[in-house]
């Protein structure tokens, strides 16, 4: 699972630099020093990637808390099931909803609130920055969260919501240095990739929770009645 959160990440950043690149392009760098400059760039991407170690703590103890209840193995395969379905709809010919508007919207609004930290150049300006991208509305990030639940462990949920940040850190990082750096066609395969990483996510998800005893890709699942009886005969 940590190899594909890094992988999602890594593939899903074109995404990210996208949603995010224009605040990544305003960063107040200090261009003038190239050490000074890769320090802010670095304190602003420990911002985000503690903002996502955060969420999928959170939302790895949610998923502790549905494991104890014997609901993990369900849970990953509803959640591999709605990744799978979401692509699918994608590719229906029929009219969507979108909320893009609404979360421009948004993203206005941070901007608009992060303009004071804009303008300083201090690595702590860029970290609280940092801090605060990691929160900015992003449907990959919410596909990674479902990952971090289905670890159904607090920890392993923030070890696997760091990777995925990890994962956007070269992309992202290149977006910060140079505006508009991936065009044409290569802008488009990327993109194409994109949903094809959140099917086969979705694929791991239920492959995970099938619990067919394939080591690694689909462990076997040790159900809750069993671990007590297992204790019970310890004793």
């Amino acid at each position: 699972m940590g190899v594909s959160a890094f992988i999602l990440g890594f593939v899903g950043s074109l995404h990210c630099v996208g949603m995010c690149g224009p605040i990544a392009f305003m960063l107040p760098l200090d261009r003038s020093n190239p050490i000074k400059q890769g320090s802010q760039v670095v304190s602003y991407h420990i911002g985000r990637i503690l903002t996502y170690g955060t969420l999928g703590l959170l939302f790895g103890l949610l998923g502790s808390g549905l494991q104890l209840f014997g609901w993990q193995q369900k849970l990953s395969i509803g959640l591999g099931s709605l990744m799978i379905i979401a692509v699918i709809w994608m590719y229906l010919p029929i009219k969507k909803w979108s909320l893009s508007p609404f979360i421009y919207k948004l993203i206005g609004k941070i901007k608009n609130s992060m303009g004071g930290l804009l303008t300083r150049k201090r690595a702590s300006s860029l970290f609280v920055l940092g801090l605060l991208n990691g929160l900015l509305p992003c449907g990959l990030v919410y596909v990674a969260l479902m990952g971090a639940i289905a670890t159904g462990d607090p920890i392993h949920g923030a070890f696997f919501m760091m990777l995925f940040g990890l994962g956007t850190v070269p992309l992202m990082t290149i977006a910060v240095y140079s505006a508009g750096f991936i065009k044409g066609r290569f802008r488009v395969a990327l993109q194409k990739l994109i949903p094809a990483m959140i099917f086969l996510f979705g694929l791991l998800l239920i492959l995970r929770g099938l619990g067919l005893g394939i080591p690694y890709l689909s462990p076997a699942q040790t159900s809750h009645n069993q671990e007590v009886a297992t204790q019970v005969d310890c004793h």
